[in-house]
Parts: C-alpha cells; structure tokens; sequence
C-alpha cells in the first residue's frame, strides 16, 4: 500500500465563487492512475468530504483522488451543476502532470445522486450544456473508466415511486434540483440510452446493494443492459442484504471491503 497526502485546492470560481476539490495525492513520480469523484446527497447535500473512506482506500492503493465541491440548491440545480463536474474533469485533466498522472488515466467516480451527475458527464461529455464554461487549451471531460455506486440513473422513475411513497424529503429534493419533470427525463441517464443517443461508453463498474429503498429495485440492472445494447463495457455487482450508501456507512464491513477492493482492482485494471 502507497503513502498519501491530502490537500484542498480551488479548481473553478463561477461568479467569483471559489469551488474547492479535496486532492489526495499518494506518494511516487507516476504516471499513477487517477479519478475524479462526484458526491452524493440527493443532489442538496453533501460535499467534497462525502466519501472520505472510499478515497482513502483508493488513495492507499496508489490512485490519486479529486473529490469535488459543486454548486447544488438553492444556489444551483440543473444543468448548472452538472457544468461544475463537467469543468472539474477539465481541469483536473488539464493539470494531470501536476498529480504526477496523465489526462488518459483519469477516470471518475459517482455515488448516489453524484453518481447521476457523472453519468451525465460520462455519457455526454462534450454536451454543451456541461461543457459551457471555457477552459482554454483542456482536454474535454473524456474519461477513462467510470465507476457509479448506486447511482440515481433514472431520476424520473425514482422521482414518481417517492411520490407515490410519500417520501417527503426525496420528492422535495427533486423539486429543488430540476427545473421541471421534462428536464428529468431529459436529464436521465437511462433515458439519453434507451432514446438512442449518440454517448460515450469508457468501461464501468457499477455497484448497488439489493435492500436499497433509495431507488428502485432494478434501476441498476436496467442502466447496465442499456449500457451493453448501446455497446458499452459494464460490470454490475450486487450486495446482498445492502441498503442505499453502504460503504460510507460502514466501511468496515464484509461488504464494504469486498466493494473497494473491486473498486481498487477495477482501476488498476483500467490503468496498466
């Protein structure tokens, strides 16, 4: 296992805002595999500190980590905070050299609602919604490998079923974060698949525990065969007994360290 450190640094100020991203830098001259991660919390929540165990381990393994600070309500919803992660992957691909990485090596990780919003990007990285902020002389937001952790990849369908559960604070978190139902489906990840989109497909992993009353109970099957019909490489690996967030919950689990590990081998596979 690599030594690491960590740092925060600002990668993009919107209006003047300063967005902070949360490096973890392992030790050694590289070129070392890298991602860039996007948090989860319902698209309202959360921060850059989200999945602080999941870094850390990757980290350990010599993965250089870049989680992300974004803009979320009632500051910004959609598309403008799909932009943010979207200029985050530019810049962190802009300055690999500086990580001891390389722009061909970066990768990205997502979890939950951040597992939506990477999708997005993964998907339709050159979108010129996502892609409005310049950046000049970046590569675009192109990644290597992707990996979503039981991700909100139908926004629309969770949407209606937490209407019908009555799920108070899901339903209003939709409302915040999307302009409309329209843009839901417009925003959706399975719906940019099975509409036919032209997409990008890096190889994925995706991972969702089966106990997940979160999202619907086959919302991770049904965006992995769409990713395979389109003609994507994608691995889907499920947890028996497993609840929404599982492995920031408790890192420590059997479930848990089975997850990072496959998280781990699944990067250094993609980056030999």
């Amino acid at each position: 296992m690599a030594n690491f450190q960590t740092r925060d640094l600002v990668y993009y100020c919107p209006d003047g805002r300063p967005l902070l991203a949360r490096l973890y830098q392992p030790a050694g001259s590289g070129p070392l595999p890298a991602l860039v991660e996007a948090h989860g919390g319902a698209w309202v929540g959360g921060d850059r500190l989200n999945n602080v165990s999941i870094a850390e381990n990757l980290a350990a393994a010599g993965i250089v980590v870049f989680s992300l600070d974004f803009r979320i309500p009632p500051e910004k919803g959609y598309p403008d905070t799909v932009a943010d992660i979207n200029f985050g992957i530019r810049w962190f691909k802009a300055h690999a050299a500086e990580f001891s990485t390389r722009a061909d090596l970066v990768g990205g990780l997502g979890t939950s609602s951040g597992g939506h919003l990477l999708q997005l990007n993964v998907l339709c990285p050159r979108d010129a919604r996502y892609a409005a902020a310049p950046l000049p002389g970046a590569p675009d937001a192109s990644l290597a490998y992707a990996m979503f952790c039981w991700p909100v990849a139908d926004p629309l369908t969770r949407y209606r079923v937490q209407q019908e559960r009555r799920n108070d604070r899901l339903v209003a978190a939709h409302h915040a974060f999307w302009p409309n139902v329209e843009a839901m489906e417009e925003g959706s990840p399975q719906h940019i698949l099975d509409r036919g989109e032209k997409v990008s497909l890096p190889p994925a992993l995706i991972m969702q525990g089966d106990n997940d009353d979160n999202l619907t109970p086959n919302m991770a099957s049904r965006f992995a065969a769409s990713y395979r019909r389109a003609g994507g490489d994608i691995t889907l690996e499920m947890f028996l007994g497993e609840q929404h967030a599982f492995v920031p919950r408790d890192p420590t689990s059997d479930n848990s360290v089975r997850a990072l590990r496959l998280m781990r081998d699944f990067v250094l596979r993609q980056t030999r």
